[in-house]
């Protein structure tokens, strides 16, 4: 399984409750939350621009 590279979301900011965002294989997009890290949501970038 291939490692996810967690990227933090400008609009997190400096604040204990964060947005993270990773790409996976293909067109897939990872979601996590800082008070929330193990409910991991997979979407897409098509579904994100919605």
């Amino acid at each position: 399984m291939r490692t996810l590279h967690w990227q933090k979301s400008t609009y997190s900011g400096d604040g204990l409750n964060c947005f993270y965002i990773a790409t996976g294989i293909t067109d897939t997009r990872h979601l996590r939350e800082s008070d929330n890290p193990d409910v991991i949501p997979i979407t897409t970038t098509q579904s994100l621009r919605a």
